[in-house]
């Protein structure tokens, strides 16, 4: 678990407690509380990686990913000028 302030915390236990009340499992409730902090951390600038780092789910198709993760995986196919491509730009270099 990331390192959270005390008010992360307090945060958290308010989020899962009112998750709860509206019938959620316990599971769910604090994945939507941890959800919750986490993204409040990375708007504050709290958080190492305020972009995603990774290419997504090999599984997905590319129209369905991100731009961000588009840019990560021409990145590592080493395709030129990548970062002034747009998203349909960047799914027809990534296929060819």
């Amino acid at each position: 678990m990331p390192q959270w302030t005390q008010k992360d915390e307090r945060q958290y236990e308010h989020v899962k407690e009112n998750e709860l009340e509206r019938g959620r499992s316990e599971d769910r409730a604090e994945e939507i509380a941890a959800r919750t902090v986490n993204k409040q951390r990375r708007k504050e600038g709290r958080t190492p990686n305020k972009t995603t780092q990774g290419t997504g789910n090999p599984n997905t198709r590319l129209e369905k990913r991100t731009v961000a993760e588009l840019r990560n995986l021409a990145s590592e196919r080493d395709i030129k000028g990548r970062s002034k491509m747009n998203k349909s730009e960047l799914v027809e270099a990534l296929r060819s």
